[in-house]
This record gives C-alpha cells, sequence and structure tokens, in this order.
C-alpha cells in the first residue's frame, strides 16, 4: 500500500509538500515525488490535492481502494470461555444506530465454537444479520488463527465499519487484522458519531495523556475500524421477537496456520467486586492522606456490597493497587452509584468514571473540578464524611 502521484494531473503546486507533516514529499521538475520510507500513510497530502486529484492511496495487490465497494456496520463479538464479553452488547447498541443513520445493516459476527444459540440470538440484541465462524480450533482465543478468519469475513463481506471492544483480546489482534484488510484503525474510543453525508467514522478517544480529546476519522481507508472502551456506551437490550439472518461458516483446522496452543485458561478469583462490573464503586484520592486511612474507603465499600477504587495518585503513592485505579490509565468504570472520596477531579480521573448513573463528590474545596459532574457535592473533610456515611448506610440497611 502507498501513495501514487498521477503525473498527467500534477500541476507542482505545492499543496501536498505543505500538507505533509514527515517532510515525505518534493517537487521535481514541477511533479511531485514521494519517499516511500518516510510516508506514514496519513493521507493528508490526498486531501491537500482534492482540487487536482493528483495524489490518490493505493494498494499494493488490488489498485485503487474502491470505498463505493463497501457497506453496512460490523461489529467482532468477541467471546471468553463460552461466555461473551460485556463490551460486544455495548457496541452493537452503539453500532445499532450508526447503521440506521446510515441506512444500512448490522452484522454482528463472532468467532469461537459450541456456541451456535449464542451466536444465533445475537439478533436479538439489533443485527440485521448474525454470522457465526465455528470450529473447533477457534473455540479459544488465538492471535494468529482469530485474525485469519476475520480478515477473510472483512475480504468477503467488506463492511464499511469494523468494531471490536478495547479488550486484552481486541487490542492484540485487532491492529493484525487493519493491517491484513487495509483498514484505517482509531483505537480505544470513547464515542462514536458518522458523517451520514460522507460514510465517515467519527471515532473519538482522549489524547495527550487524557488533556483532551481527539476525533479521528480514515476517510481514504475501507473498512474504517474502530476499538471501543468497556462501559462508556449503553448495552443492546434483548428483544425475544426481534429475527434477522443468521449464517454458519464452518472452519477447518487446515484452514487455520497458528503456531501457538492453548494449554490452559486459569480463570483469575478476586476476593473482592471487580470494579467495572460494580454496580457500587467508592473511589479514594490524594485526600485521603494516606494508606491506613485508604481502609475507610474499603469499608464503606464493603457496607454498600460494592467495589473500592482509587485515584492515580493514591495507587502513585501505593495507597491501592493498579487493578483498583479509575481512569484514563486504569479502568473505565460506568457503575449506578460511583462515590469520589478526596478526589479533586482530573481530566483524566473523570474520563474514566463520568459515565456512572449517579455521583457523590467529597472534597474540602468547593471548587474543585469533581464538583461539575457531581450530582451531590458534599465540601467537607473525606476523612470525617466517609466514617459518617458507612455509619449511616449501616443503620439504614440493618432497618430495611
Amino acid at each position: 500500500m502507498g501513495i501514487k502521484i498521477d503525473l498527467e494531473k500534477c500541476i507542482g503546486c505545492k499543496l501536498c509538500v505543505k500538507a505533509c507533516a514527515q517532510e515525505a514529499i518534493e517537487v521535481v521538475d514541477k511533479k511531485a515525488v514521494v519517499d516511500p520510507d518516510k510516508c506514514n500513510l496519513c493521507a493528508a497530502c490526498v486531501e491537500a490535492c482534492k482540487k487536482y486529484q493528483a495524489v490518490v492511496i493505493e494498494k499494493d495487490d488490488a489498485g485503487i481502494i474502491d470505498i463505493g465497494a463497501y457497506k453496512d456496520v460490523a461489529v467482532f463479538i468477541e467471546q471468553r470461555g463460552g461466555d461473551i464479553h460485556g463490551v460486544s452488547y455495548e457496541i452493537l447498541g452503539k453500532a445499532r444506530k450508526l447503521a440506521d443513520q446510515l441506512g444500512q445493516k448490522l452484522i454482528a459476527v463472532m468467532i469461537g465454537h459450541e456456541m451456535q444459540q449464542e451466536a444465533e440470538d445475537l439478533v436479538k440484541f439489533g443485527a440485521d444479520k448474525a454470522v457465526y465462524l465455528d470450529g473447533p480450533a477457534l473455540k479459544n482465543f488465538r492471535d494468529e488463527a482469530w485474525a485469519t478468519v476475520l480478515s477473510e469475513f472483512i475480504t468477503t463481506e467488506k463492511p464499511a465499519i469494523v468494531l471490536a471492544g478495547a479488550t486484552a483480546i481486541g487490542r492484540s489482534f485487532i491492529p493484525k487484522v487493519a493491517a491484513r484488510v487495509y483498514g484505517g484503525l482509531t483505537a480505544d474510543c470513547t464515542g462514536l458519531e458518522v458523517d451520514v453525508e460522507q460514510g465517515i467514522l467519527l471515532g473519538t478517544r482522549p489524547a495527550f495523556g487524557g488533556n483532551l480529546m481527539a476525533t479521528i476519522i480514515a476517510p481514504h481507508h475501507r473498512p474504517q475500524m474502530a476499538t471501543v472502551r468497556h462501559k462508556v456506551m449503553k448495552a443492546a437490550e434483548r428483544i425475544d421477537n426481534r429475527t434477522g439472518e443468521f449464517v454458519i461458516h464452518s472452519v477447518g483446522e487446515d484452514a487455520i496456520s497458528d503456531p501457538t496452543t492453548v494449554v490452559e485458561i486459569v480463570k483469575d478469583v478476586e476476593a473482592t467486586v471487580n470494579i467495572v462490573e460494580a454496580d457500587v464503586i467508592v473511589s479514594g484520592g490524594r485526600g485521603m492522606g494516606s494508606p491506613e486511612n485508604f481502609k475507610l474507603i474499603e469499608e464503606l465499600a464493603h457496607t454498600l456490597g460494592g467495589a473500592f477504587g482509587a485515584s492515580r495518585a493514591a495507587v502513585d503513592n501505593g495507597w491501592a493497587s493498579y487493578s483498583h485505579q479509575v481512569g484514563q490509565t486504569g479502568k473505565t468504570v460506568c457503575p449506578k452509584l460511583y462515590i469520589a472520596c478526596g478526589i479533586s477531579g482530573s481530566v483524566q480521573h473523570m474520563a474514566g468514571m463520568q459515565s456512572s448513573d449517579y455521583i457523590i463528590a467529597v472534597n474540602t474545596d468547593p471548587d474543585a473540578d469533581i464538583f461539575h459532574i457531581a450530582d451531590l457535592g458534599i465540601v467537607g473533610n473525606a476523612l470525617e464524611v466517609v466514617p459518617a456515611l458507612t455509619e449511616a448506610f449501616k443503620k439504614e440497611l440493618v432497618s430495611s
């Protein structure tokens, strides 16, 4: 894949030279010349040359990309050990809206084995068509195997948009798929929209350490691909009487070449509630003052039957382990109730919890940023407020 200059259309205007941040283009004898070693295929030059159309992106093996040949929205449905990951239902809910806006079909594609019923049920969650790639060799995740069959599905079906979860599995093999199908991939999205007129996917994600939100497009690539964070979108609702097309493709072991073998799958069993799945989360920040005071956070979380979280500052100080970190560099959560104690509300932290249904903030600073997104704010010392809340909840729970 590379940039091609149409010498008959090129007039040597240097618009492409000015647009190239990599300094990969120069004009020689009034014609643009591209240095392939510097070009990163950002397509800025294509946009700059829109008037003359002398610069195009070309596939090495199949000529210029025919954008018009791609349509529909596809969602990769992730399963682990026979259980469909929650992020897949969340993406289906958003993808249904995107497909309706574009007037196109929503396709759900799942890879696995002995999960036909789960795959067929995907139409009840909004898919117009569910495609199940079935085979004994596909039962458990293997990077090369899953990348091979998903790439073949995309090459055959030609969806204009392909979405997947930004999970450990998604981050592992979706970039490989994107490279194989020449797709434009935006990773770790927290928001998705479409430009209906141009059919362009708008993938929004945190950038520069979470200090700003960037909207990224890939107008010259198909499919347009994105991985989406867990718990940032509302899950699709199941409608039992909804119908749609269901297709099974059997995949034999001879069709897959993968040097890896799954020896054993060991599930991590935690004594505490997983913060990503918790309905109630109580988080502490630098305002808690010490690791000993963090026990107040844990006690309140335990009283409410929830999980305890922490800001990055608290984790960096060693007051809580990384598995409890909420925010841009930690976990994105969306509980029914989020209580932030001694957390001022950095952009990075709020990016990971602002979708919570109800937010209570406790902070001594009345101007703390966390109060801007809180449903209920308590101005006070968390070391005094948190124990009082714990006792109040204990009494209320006993009486009820």
